[in-house]
């Protein structure tokens, strides 16, 4: 099938050399741009392809869907500390109200009071119940979280990560995604 292809259209997800993806979330993907290049500059093996075509005057090719690194990249052990990670750790809701919308960071020991940026003393709050708490410790204000913050694992942001898939999975993925979830008997 040829088509015209748009630049956000038909995204390539990138398997490290040993087939697993080289992030779940977000989920490690290129535009079909970098795929094509990356094919080009002999980096990536085609695991799966679109039923779509792009064209030039001398050359017609197949969009990559799936693609594997040639060269393994190591990943990392531990997961940085960024606000996509702690709004995975707690579950995209607020650890006082559980509400999932208008999300922001609160410091359980108050920064005012000496509270550090870290894993374990940062926690996904909504609007609301951070302008509440405010610049308080949670005994002062008797405002606890229903999870207490922490350090996580790269399987613990996995596990909540499967709650929320990305909003487009094509169907060539499917094989190479969630195959390390436990089986059920």
């Amino acid at each position: 099938m040829t088509v015209a292809v748009s630049p956000g259209a038909h995204p390539a997800l990138v398997l490290n050399a040993d087939y697993r993806p080289l992030s779940y979330y977000p989920l490690s993907l290129w535009a079909w741009q970098d795929a094509l290049k990356a094919v080009f500059l002999d980096r990536v093996n085609i695991v799966s392809e679109y039923d779509v075509t792009v064209r030039s005057p001398s050359f017609e090719m197949r969009l990559p869907s799936v693609v594997s690194l040639k060269s393994y990249v190591r990943p990392n052990r531990t997961p940085a500390f960024t606000r996509f990670n702690v709004f995975l750790r707690d579950k995209f809701q607020c650890q006082y109200c559980g509400a999932p919308v208008d999300l922001t960071f609160d410091h359980l020991v108050p920064r005012s009071r000496g509270g550090m940026t870290t894993w374990e003393n940062v926690i996904t709050a909504c609007a609301p119940c951070n302008l509440k708490k405010g610049n308080k410790s949670c005994r002062d204000i008797d405002m606890w979280p229903t999870q207490m913050p922490f350090r996580p694992s790269l399987n613990d942001l996995h596990r909540n990560g499967r709650r929320f898939p990305p909003n487009y999975l094509h169907d060539s993925w499917m094989d190479f995604l969630y195959w390390d979830t436990e089986l059920e008997p």
